[in-house]
């Protein structure tokens, strides 16, 4: 009898144990099963995209529109101060400086139509109109006899 009530009891406790392994390893295997680590992996990605954006971006921005019907020319040193004096005050991209007539020398030597030619067609680092195209060509002419005057 004794044998009996063993081998009874060792059979509920082999179903007690199968029962409960089944219990934890089939929400494992069920693949329709969300669990709160999978719901929180795909948090953690939007979060790991925020994470690794660049400290600073890049556009492109619009030129600036062409001045409107009747707007009143730019005068010679407004032209330079705001568009000349970038390259010509500092020396950027081989352009010569304002003050330094030694620079000066040879392209004065040219003439002025061939320095305006220069000037609205560019030249070496310089674009065309300085990069202001926006421009006419009495501005720009403007702004060439107020260089001209500083340097003679």
């Amino acid at each position: 009898m004794a044998e009996q009530n063993f081998s009874k009891r060792t059979m509920w406790v082999s179903i007690i144990v199968a029962a409960i392994l089944i219990a934890i390893i089939y929400p494992l295997t069920d693949r329709s099963y969300k669990s709160a680590a999978d719901a929180g992996a795909s948090a953690g990605a939007d979060e790991a995209e925020v994470r690794i954006q660049p400290v600073a971006g890049f556009a492109l921005a619009k030129a600036d529109a062409a001045p409107a019907e009747g707007a009143a020319p730019k005068d010679g040193p407004t032209v330079y101060n705001t568009v000349c004096g970038a390259c010509h005050n500092t020396g950027a991209a081989g352009a010569p400086k304002i003050d330094d007539k030694a620079a000066w020398a040879p392209r004065l030597a040219t003439g002025n139509d061939a320095l305006l030619t220069s000037v609205l067609k560019g030249k070496n680092a310089m674009p065309p109109k300085g990069g202001a195209s926006a421009l006419s060509d009495d501005e720009i002419k403007g702004a060439l006899d107020y260089i001209l005057g500083k340097v003679k």
